[in-house]
């Protein structure tokens, strides 16, 4: 296993699953309580890693889809308005 944040994040759902598993041994649970105790505490995702891989295109394309949806409250098709409008 790499030590991407993807593999730390998915490391430590599988983790926080067997915490909640009933089917699980309280040795098991013992051992995943102790991995993410040393887990880092900093977020696995952060903004900047969110918004590095953001194509204007596609946001804008997103935007309007969300405008043009029946589905989205008329409150929301304001923001993405506004938001299309200040890109």
């Amino acid at each position: 296993m790499q030590n991407t944040a993807e593999d730390i994040s998915n490391a430590a759902s599988g983790h926080k699953a067997n915490l909640s598993n009933p089917n699980t041994s309280e040795a098991s649970k013992a051992h995943s309580k102790e991995v993410l105790e040393n887990m880092p505490d900093q977020p696995f995702y952060g903004k900047e890693e969110q918004n590095v891989s953001k194509n204007p295109n596609q946001v804008a394309g997103g935007l309007k889809a969300a405008i043009n949806n029946d589905s989205i409250p008329q409150s929301g098709k304001e923001k993405a308005q506004e938001k299309l409008d200040n890109m």
